[in-house]
């Protein structure tokens, strides 16, 4: 990829991530503030619409995610998961609050599955982390 189509994508996904996805953690901390699950909804659509938007992008540019985009979107499943455990370990979460975040890392968890169905196959998906290791009798052929 040239250095101009690679700055070209970089500021669209920064665009994307800056106008869905801000608007999207907007609505889904509103919707945690006012214990609104269709606040919530609305949210966590728009980080949906960010997603497939980045997907796009990759797409048109022949690209598939960086190393500091996969990093960066572990890290933060890994944060909002922690945190969503800890809040409900607490036990003072709101019903609607508990329900949005199941929502919101279900479609987290689908989401996963459907991008790396439609970017590697079915078969190339579940290789992607199923790795089979050579028996001993294997190993010393």
């Amino acid at each position: 990829m040239s250095p101009y189509a690679n700055v070209e994508r970089g500021i669209l996904v920064f665009s994307i991530w800056g106008v869905f996805g801000v608007l999207g953690l907007g609505f889904l901390l509103e919707g945690f503030a006012r214990s609104a699950y269709f606040v919530s909804l609305i949210g966590i659509g728009l980080i949906v619409v960010a997603f497939v938007a980045h997907i796009i992008v990759n797409a048109v540019f022949n690209q598939g995610f960086t190393n500091g985009e996969t990093a960066l979107g572990i890290g933060a499943l890994g944060v909002l998961a922690l945190m969503f455990v800890l809040a409900w370990a607490e036990g003072g979460m709101p019903e609607q609050n508990f329900y949005a975040g199941l929502t919101f890392f279900g479609v987290l968890v689908a989401g996963f599955i459907a991008y790396l169905v439609t970017r590697y196959g079915l078969r190339g998906a579940f290789s992607r982390f199923h790795v089979k290791t050579l028996s001993v009798a294997e190993s010393e052929r």
